[in-house]
C-alpha cells in the first residue's frame, strides 16, 4: 500500500526590532515538483527527509509549498496570509494524505501575528485531524504552546553554527516513519528557562551549551526517545513567548515509564542550562580596540558584526564599522559588506570605472545609522545571483563593488546572508586577499573563516540585534527573564 507524505516549508528568522518589513517578494519560494528539483542535493532539512522517505518504496512525497526568506524585519500581513494561505490550500486539496513533514524556523513574527508557525500547524491540524505531523525546528525557535499542541514531535537543530539542517530533516523523517507505523504514542515534555543567551560559549563545539546538546543527543539514543533538544529562542524576536527551553519527547508504548523518565531528563538539562547562565553571555570588543587588534595582527582578521548581523533579522545597513576605517584611515586591505539600494543604483548608473561621491549606510534602520558620504570608484557591476555553500540560491538584486582608499565595499539593493565565503567570492571578492573582512553574522561564520582567520573579534557597536541585550527596546518578551533582570527564578527546582 502507497503512503502519501506532505511536505510543506516557511522559513524566516525575525528581528523585531528591525523596523524594514519583510515582504513577498523577499521570500524564495517554490511549488510543487519545483521544491524536488531544487532541494535535491542540498544541505537542508528538506533534502535530508526526503532522501529518507524516497528510501522507503511505499511512499510518495506530495510536495506542496516552499517558502523560505532571509532574516529581517516583521513579515507585512498580507505577505504572511498569502504564504500560509498557500500552504493550507495546497493541504486541503491533498487532506488524503498519511502525514505531513513540515519544515519551520520557528522564529517568524507577522505585523499582526507573533506566532505564524503556530498558526499555520493549527490549521493543518484542523485540516490533518489526528494524523501524524512532525516538524524541524532551528533551535532558535521562539516555541509556543500553539506549535507544541498542534505537531506530534518537534525536531530541532542540534548545532551552532548550524551544520546539521540535512541531519535533523532525517531525524524528523525517520520520527514520521516511526509514527506512520503505527502504535507510537508520542508525549512532550517540556521545561521553560527565563533566559536569553548569546555568546562564544553557545559554539556547540566548544562551548558549554554543547555538553547541553549532547545530553538531548545521549537522550535521543533511548528506545524510549523521540526527539530532544535545547531550544534558545532568537534573543531579537521580541514577542510574548521569547525565552529559552528544554524540550524531550517520547513514545509512551515504548514503556509506562516514559513521560516521566522524559520530564527527569528535560529537568536535568534545564538545570544544566540555568546554572552556566552567567557564560553565555557575548563579550564584545569595542570598535577602536578592535581596529587597534586588526592592525597589530599578521593574517586575517575577521569583525563579526553580529549588531547588524543578516543572519539574526537585522536590516544589513549598519555603516558603523565602515565608518569606523575610514575616519582612522585603516591601512590594511579590509572588505565590508552593506545593504544600500539607492548606492548600487548610483553606481549601475555611473559605471565602471567611474568615481562617485555617495551616501552609505542607514537606508534601512535610520534611527540607529546615518547615511555616510564617501567617495569610491565602481570597480564591478553584477546582477547578484549566487549559490550558498548549501547549494540553495541566494539573490542580492544588483551588486556594486565599490573602492574607498583600503576599504573594499560589496554594496547589495537585497539582504543576504554574509556568513560564509561564497557570497564573497561570487562578485571576485576573495576573503583570503584581505587583512580585515566584515561578517554580518554572530557565530555562523566560524564554519568558513576559523581555518583562514589569524583572530576573530566580536564587535560592540550598535545594531537591531545586538549581542548587548540590555542595548535593546524589549517590550514583549517573557518577563522577569535573565540578563534583563535582576534575580530572576525559574519555574522548576534547582536541586
Amino acid at each position: 500500500m502507497i503512503r502519501r507524505v506532505l511536505v510543506a516549508e516557511l522559513k524566516t528568522e525575525t528581528a523585531t526590532f528591525n523596523p524594514w518589513p519583510t515582504t513577498f517578494e523577499d521570500f524564495r519560494v517554490y511549488r510543487g515538483q519545483e521544491i524536488l528539483e531544487r532541494y535535491r542535493g542540498t544541505l537542508t532539512e528538506i533534502s535530508g527527509a526526503i532522501d529518507i522517505l524516497q528510501a522507503e518504496r511505499a511512499i510518495e512525497i506530495i510536495t506542496t509549498v516552499a517558502a523560505d526568506a532571509v532574516s529581517g524585519g516583521r513579515i507585512r500581513t498580507q505577505c504572511l496570509d498569502r504564504l500560509i494561505g498557500e500552504i493550507i490550500d495546497s493541504a486541503r486539496k491533498n487532506n488524503d494524505v498519511d502525514a505531513a513533514f513540515i519544515c519551520l524556523h520557528g522564529a517568524m513574527a507577522g505585523q499582526d501575528e507573533d506566532d505564524p508557525e503556530g498558526r499555520l500547524l493549527a490549521e493543518l491540524r484542523s485540516i490533518f485531524g489526528p494524523k501524524p505531523v512532525v516538524v524541524s525546528l532551528d533551535l532558535h525557535a521562539v516555541l509556543t504552546d500553539r506549535m507544541i499542541e498542534n505537531a506530534d514531535i518537534l525536531v530541532p537543530f542540534h548545532t551552532y553554527p548550524h551544520i546539521d539542517q540535512y541531519e535533523t530533516g532525517q531525524r524528523s523523517a525517520r520520527c514520521l516513519l516511526r509514527l506512520m507505523s503505527g502504535g507510537t504514542r508520542p508525549s512532550i515534555s517540556r521545561i521553560k528557562l527565563p533566559m536569553l543567551v548569546r555568546g562564544d560559549e553557545l559554539l556547540t563545539k566548544s562551548g558549554r551549551f554543547g555538553e547541553a546538546v549532547r545530553m538531548c543527543q545521549q537522550i535521543e539514543r533511548d528506545p524510549r526517545a523521540l526527539a530532544a533538544g535545547v531550544i534558545i529562542g532568537n534573543a531579537f524576536t521580541d514577542v510574548r513567548d521569547l525565552q529559552s527551553n528544554v524540550i524531550v519527547t517520547v513514545d509512551e508504548a515504548v514503556s509506562a515509564d516514559a513521560s516521566s523518565w522524559a520530564s527527569d531528563q528535560a529537568l536535568t538539562v534545564a538545570r544544566f542550562m540555568w546554572q552556566h547562565r552567567k557564560i553565555f553571555q557575548a563579550q564584545l570588543v569595542p570598535l577602536d580596540n578592535a581596529l587597534r587588534l586588526a592592525s597589530q595582527t599578521q593574517g586575517l582578521t575577521v569583525f563579526s558584526d553580529a549588531a547588524d548581523a543578516t543572519a539574526s533579522g537585522a536590516a544589513g545597513d549598519s555603516n558603523a564599522i565602515l565608518v569606523g576605517l575610514l575616519n582612522t584611515n585603516f591601512p590594511k586591505k579590509s572588505l565590508v559588506p552593506i545593504v544600500d539600494a539607492p548606492a548600487v543604483a548610483a553606481a549601475f548608473a555611473a559605471g565602471i570605472g567611474a568615481t562617485i561621491v555617495i551616501a552609505l549606510g542607514g537606508t534601512r534602520d535610520p534611527g540607529r545609522f546615518s547615511p555616510f558620504v564617501v567617495q569610491a570608484k565602481v570597480k564591478s557591476l553584477h546582477d547578484g545571483q549566487f549559490t550558498y555553500e548549501n547549494g540553495t540560491v541566494g539573490n542580492a538584486g544588483r551588486v556594486a563593488v565599490l573602492c574607498a582608499g583600503c576599504v573594499t565595499i560589496m554594496v547589495t539593493e537585497r539582504s543576504v546572508y554574509i556568513v560564509g565565503r561564497k557570497v564573497f567570492d561570487a562578485y571576485g571578492l576573495d576573503p583570503r586577499q584581505f587583512d580585515l573582512v566584515v561578517v554580518k553574522s554572530p557565530n555562523g561564520f566560524r564554519t568558513w573563516y576559523e581555518s583562514i582567520a589569524a583572530r576573530i573579534v566580536p564587535i560592540d557597536v550598535p545594531g537591531s540585534t545586538s549581542a548587548n541585550l540590555k542595548s535593546l527596546p524589549f517590550q514583549h518578551c517573557v518577563r522577569p527573564i535573565f540578563p534583563l533582570d535582576e534575580n530572576v527564578i525559574p519555574g522548576f527546582s534547582l536541586e
